[in-house]
C-alpha cells in the first residue's frame, strides 16, 4: 500500500463517508488539534515520570483517536461508529484518575506557571494543546453538532493535564513554580 494517494493534492481531504472538504475546513482543524495532542501525550509517555498515570495516557491516546473518528465522519452522510463513541463512563475514568492524583496533592494555594522539569513542561504543553482542541470542537458543535460526551470529555482533559503535571512534580521532588504578581 503507497502511503501517498495524492487525493490532497489539490487541498481537499475525504471525511468518514466520502464528502470531501477543504483542509482547512473547522473539521479538519479539530481533528488535527486532537491528533497533536495524542502525539505530544506519546513524548509524554516517554518519561519514566509519569509513573503509575502511564496506563491511563495510553487510554487518553486511544480515546483521543476515538474521538479523532468521531470528528472525521460526515454524520449526514455515514453513521457514527460504535468504536467511534464516547461513553459516561469514559468520562468517569478519567474524573476518577484526577482524584486519585488529587488525593496525594498538596493543596493548591497559588496559580502555578509550567515549567519546573522537562516532564511537568510536557504535561502543560498537553494541557494547553488540550485547551485547544476542546475549542476547535466547540466551534465545530456550532457548525455541526458534535455529541456531548466529546466534549465533555474534551474538557476534562485539560484538568487531567494540570493535575498529572503537579502529580509529577511531586513524584519526582521538581519544585512547582509560582505566579508571583512582579512589576
Amino acid at each position: 500500500m503507497k502511503i501517498y494517494t495524492k487525493t490532497g493534492d489539490s487541498g481537499e481531504t475525504g471525511l468518514i463517508g466520502g464528502t470531501r472538504i477543504s483542509k482547512s475546513d473547522a473539521r479538519i482543524e479539530a481533528y488535527g488539534t486532537v491528533d497533536e495532542l495524542n502525539s505530544f501525550i506519546g513524548m509524554l509517555l516517554c518519561y519514566n515520570a509519569v509513573g503509575t498515570q502511564k496506563d491511563m495516557l495510553e487510554t487518553i491516546q486511544n480515546k483521543l483517536f476515538v474521538i479523532g473518528s468521531h470528528l472525521a465522519t460526515d454524520a449526514n452522510v455515514t453513521k457514527i461508529g460504535e468504536k467511534s463513541i464516547i461513553s459516561d463512563n469514559d468520562i468517569s475514568k478519567i474524573e476518577d484518575e484526577i482524584d486519585k492524583m488529587n488525593a496525594e496533592l498538596p493543596e493548591l494555594r497559588a496559580f502555578i506557571l509550567p515549567g519546573g522539569s522537562i516532564e511537568t513542561s510536557f504535561c502543560h504543553i498537553c494541557r494547553t494543546i488540550s485547551r485547544r482542541a476542546e475549542r476547535r470542537i466547540i466551534e465545530l458543535n456550532e457548525l455541526h453538532g458534535v455529541d456531548n460526551h466529546v466534549i465533555v470529555y474534551s474538557n476534562r482533559l485539560s484538568d487531567y493535564f494540570f493535575t498529572i503535571a503537579r502529580f509529577v512534580s511531586l513524584k519526582i521532588g521538581a519544585k512547582e513554580i509560582l505566579w508571583k504578581n512582579v512589576d
